[in-house]
């Protein structure tokens, strides 16, 4: 069976987003586009972080916004917003709408400290599988599946 992520000789490639004021890493295997800012359709009576969907080269796809979902101030639409389509393990693309897209690194196992998640405190903490350290910084990486999810 193959693994979604996408490993270079134990080293993994995310693509570093800023929402808010952080930075998070998401793995590059989900990732199957990033594409501008783009007009939204709203969908009535989805969850409040769903904005809506775009239409992708004939495709419709869900847009979440990340500052909702991790309940931050809302959204600021400026000309480095992206929308990053992610293809989920059950091959449904999504959009996730970030602040900035910053870099792609490539991290070793060695710079990746696991998260350790509580069921009691902070239920942010499942959406990280881990903090990357990368250049003096700490990236915090996603679980997309828990992000996406909608029972979370």
């Amino acid at each position: 069976m193959a693994d979604n992520n996408a490993v270079i000789n134990g080293s993994k490639q995310y693509i570093v987003v800023k929402i808010n004021n952080e930075q998070y890493g998401i793995d590059i295997g989900y990732v199957d586009n990033i594409v501008r800012m783009q007009r939204v359709t709203r969908v009535p009576k989805a969850q409040e972080y769903f904005e809506g969907v775009i239409n992708l080269r004939g495709e419709v796809i869900p847009v979440m916004s990340m500052r909702k979902k991790f309940e931050l101030e809302a959204d600021e639409i400026t000309g480095k917003t992206r929308i990053i389509i992610i293809k989920t393990e059950a091959q449904a693309l999504v959009g996730l709408q970030v602040d900035e897209v910053k870099e792609v690194v490539t991290l070793d196992e060695e710079d990746i400290e696991k998260t350790t998640y509580d069921k009691n405190r902070e239920e942010r903490n499942e959406y990280l599988v881990g903090i990357g350290k990368h250049a003096d910084e700490l990236i915090s990486l996603l679980n997309i599946n828990a992000v996406i999810a909608d029972d979370v």
